[in-house]
Formats: C-alpha cells, sequence, structure tokens
C-alpha cells in the first residue's frame, strides 16, 4: 500500500509569499550543487496520504554541509542561525521558516550517507528534490514521545502505508541497540490495526521477539542508566535531576556532550 503524488496537496494549502520562499530556497539549495533532502510535512504526505499544513518546512542535510549551507543562504539575503549546534539550524522570512537538519535533539538519528543513497526522487511545489527515505523517516519518528508531541500514530500511519515497501534489513540495522524502540512501536501497530498486523515480515517480528527472549534470559545490566532521555528531552529530568540515573544521551554511552544536553535542556522553556 503506497502513496505517491507528482506534488503534496500541503503545498496548494499555504500562502503564495511562504510558498515563493519555500520554492526560493530550494532552487537555491539546488543550484550550490550541495545534496539536501525534503522530509516533513511534505515527505509524509507522499508516503502516507496523509496532508497537513504546517508553517515550517524541514530540509536535511549532512552535518559536515550544515555551516557552508547556512553561510550561503545567509549570503543569498535570507536570515538565518543555527539555533542548535548539534543538529538544527532555520531559515527565516517572516513568520514563515524553514527547519535545517544537520543531526537529532537526542543525537541517536544520524545523518549520513545512507540517506542519500536511499532518499526517493519526487517532485515538491513545482521543484525536482528528493525525499528523506521512509526508513530513516520511521526510525527518527519513533524516538519522538515528548508530552506535548508524540508521533507514534505518524509510526502507525507509516507502517499501514509502506510496510510491504520497506527494507527491513535496513530499519533494523538503524534501530541497532534500540531495537525495544522499534519493536514497541510494531506490537502497538498490531493493536492499532488487527486485520492487518500480517503486514510486518513475521522474520522481524521473529527476529525483536527473540532479543527480548534472550533479554528475559540473562541477568539485567549493572549501573543506572536511564533511557527515557532518548525518548523526551523534558519528561525524565527527575530521573536524571533526582533520582541519580545516568543520562544515555550523554558520552560515552551516547554521542552528546554536557554543553549539548543542556542548551537542548533549557529550550525547553522558549517552546513552552
Amino acid at each position: 500500500m503506497t502513496t505517491m503524488g507528482s506534488d503534496a496537496s500541503v503545498g496548494t494549502e499555504i500562502d503564495p509569499s511562504s510558498r515563493e520562499f519555500y520554492r526560493r530556497v530550494l532552487t537555491t539549495l539546488d543550484a550550490s550543487g550541495m545534496p539536501f533532502l525534503v522530509g516533513g510535512a511534505y515527505a509524509f504526505e507522499r508516503y502516507t496520504g496523509i496532508a497537513r499544513h504546517t508553517k515550517d518546512f524541514d530540509v536535511f542535510i549532512r552535518p559536515s554541509d550544515a555551516d557552508r549551507i547556512l553561510q550561503l543562504l545567509s549570503g543569498t539575503g535570507f536570515e538565518t542561525e543555527r539555533t542548535h549546534p548539534h543538529f538544527l539550524g532555520k531559515v527565516y522570512d517572516g513568520e514563515s521558516f524553514i527547519d535545517v537538519i544537520f543531526g537529532s535533539g537526542n543525537g541517536v538519528t544520524e545523518i549520513d550517507d545512507a540517506w542519500f543513497t536511499h532518499a526517493v526522487a519526487d517532485e515538491v511545489l513545482g521543484i525536482p528534490v528528493r525525499l528523506m527515505p521512509p526508513e530513516e523517516m520511521l526510525w527518527s519518528k519513533a524516538f519522538i514521545m515528548e508530552r506535548e508531541r508524540y508521533d507514534g500514530a505518524d509510526v502507525a500511519h507509516l507502517l499501514r502505508a509502506r510496510a510491504d515497501a520497506l527494507d527491513w534489513s535496513r530499519v533494523l540495522d538503524r534501530f541497532g541497540a534500540y531495537w525495544r524502540v522499534l519493536l514497541a512501536h510494531l506490537v502497538l501497530f498490531g493493536f492499532i490495526y488487527p486485520a492487518e498486523r500480517s503486514r510486518i515480515p513475521e522474520r522481524v517480528m521473529r527476529d525483536l521477539l527473540g532479543r527480548l527472549g534472550r533479554e528475559l534470559d540473562a541477568p539485567p545490566p549493572e549501573g543506572t542508566l536511564c533511557r527515557g532521555t532518548v525518548l523526551s528531552r523534558a519528561q525524565y529530568l527527575v530521573d536524571i535531576e533526582r533520582w541519580g540515573y545516568r543520562d544515555a544521551r550523554l558520552q560515552p554511552v551516547g554521542s552528546l556532550t554536557p554543553d549539548e544536553v543542556a542548551a537542548w535542556t533549557a529550550a525547553i522553556a522558549d517552546e513552552e
């Protein structure tokens, strides 16, 4: 069950000035020769058929290209900022903006060459682009479980639309040590769509359930690691700050530095 189109209907709902802003940025990026991918609502509609209008527009790039791309757009006359140095920049035009994403807030879903190798050719706002792969969309959305934003329904809808076409070997590889997060979403998929649970390959479910069984037979690891912060930057602060758990986002367990975690945590107040 796939859903692809020649142009996103969300593009017909934005005001003309925002549409022109998005087109100018896409054209500038395309002319630069630096690779980029379109994600967010536009890619989500392509893969699921669900359209929703948002004021932002998501562009994904390699981390090594972040400074050059933001400088390029700034030099072309756009207002830019490196909002969160470890994963996010923004390009502004009045109330409209574009998220320039080169990582993730939790430090887990790294943007590497595979995103570009498996990108999907399409057209957005009349401009030929490449979309972030559905496997990477599934991977990145699976970890968004904030109190104010939970992407579990997006994961379920993506699975409903694309499960038959996903490269499940790549999906399993992407989740790696975080395979329990994938298993949780797949179990919920079978609850949400009981008549369609067989669309998740049996080998995938048996693989993950086998891992769970082996975990049950083994003693729990020592220490006080909390991986909840990988799912929500706000809801597990009590574990870290009051109860003495170690933050799984921090090196050497995770990929983030204390300064990066502190900046990402401080931004909670700005976004409430």
